[in-house]
């Protein structure tokens, strides 16, 4: 079964990457024990001379620290891939910057240490959000659109050559050029969708940031922009059957409409906290794709327990300190 991991990040610097059985989280500035080949966390050791502030408990690199003129890695070792995306047309500028903190931070390096072999395909686009008068209701599409073309490309050889994708990002939209890359490649997908948000509004129904319509164009809901859902080659991009959503929260009265017309299934954040089975049900569920797509966007996470989302919706999401039964 090969795995794709789609991972939402804010300027400080976090990924998780999940597969049915494993797990293995990167925190930048917080050094973990490397255990071979296990399903415990990895850490990033700050570099010599980076200097962390700790803010809540919590060391966080500092923006500075992201910068543009990073080198590109270029590891060509074999079976693992890791895709650095960057691309914002969210809400929050800077948050662009992130990928390059990865980096800095030893990612690949970190990869390498226990016993995977990478190849590192660089930042495929990068784009700030700004405000586009010229499109009030899907700002910066075309940026959008050009950004998931290219990681679509990267994504869909990947899979064909039965290696696994790291995706990095920092707004939802990252998931409309995987999916359409994983389809591409002939994959039988599933998506397992962990967001405090649903991600199911159209333009009409949102503020203009195309952040939060990725599932919408995903499933070619009526509304939605052309462009961005025939993505592919296929459209739908996903049928209601592929998708789960796993610890969502934050559902609109028009997503909750569209989660019942569909049937799409839903663990949502009180399942995740309180049923020790929940994380099993979502394994179950993923068992019966050869490809499993794992989105994970850090407001899932509370933000006064881990302060790096783009929102500070304060204890609304996942506990940190005592993460699900996931």
């Amino acid at each position: 079964m090969a795995v794709v991991a789609l991972v939402m990040i804010g300027p400080s610097g976090f990924v998780h990457v999940r597969r049915l059985a494993v797990s293995r989280r990167y925190r930048c500035g917080e050094p973990f024990a490397i255990p071979a080949r296990s399903a415990r966390p990895v850490g990033l050791v700050p570099m010599p001379g980076d200097k962390l502030p700790r803010r809540g408990g919590t060391f966080l690199p500092p923006d500075t620290f992201c910068n543009e003129d990073h080198p590109k890695l270029e590891l060509r070792f074999g079976s693992a891939f890791v895709e650095h995306y960057r691309r914002r047309h969210q809400r929050s500028p800077g948050q662009e910057q992130a990928p390059a903190a990865f980096r800095r931070h030893g990612l690949a390096e970190a990869l390498v240490s226990r016993g995977r072999t990478i190849r590192d395909h660089g930042d495929v686009a990068s784009f700030r959000w700004r405000p586009d008068p010229s499109r009030p209701q899907a700002m910066n599409l075309e940026a959008v659109r050009h950004a998931c073309d290219l990681v679509a490309s990267n994504v869909a050889t990947a899979i064909a050559a039965q290696e696994d994708v790291l995706v990095l990002g920092g707004d939802c939209t990252v998931e409309l050029g995987t999916v359409a890359g994983a389809n591409a490649a002939g994959a039988r997908i599933g998506l397992v969708y962990i967001d405090f948000d649903a991600d199911l509004n159209t333009p009409d129904t949102s503020d203009g940031a195309l952040d939060w319509t990725g599932v919408a164009h995903l499933l070619n809901i009526s509304g939605c922009e052309p462009s961005l859902a025939r993505l592919g080659p296929t459209r739908p991009m996903l049928v209601p059957q592929q998708l789960l959503y796993f610890g969502v929260e934050n559902i609109t009265p028009p997503e909750a409409a569209t989660i019942r017309d569909n049937a799409i299934k839903v663990i949502s954040r009180e399942e995740a906290l309180n049923d020790i089975e929940a994380a099993a049900r979502a394994a179950e569920w993923a068992a019966r794709f050869d490809c499993v797509l794992v989105h994970f966007d850090v407001d899932v996470l509370s933000f006064i327990d881990f302060p790096i989302a783009e929102n500070v919706r304060r204890c609304d999401g996942l506990n940190w300190s005592k993460p699900p039964s996931c």
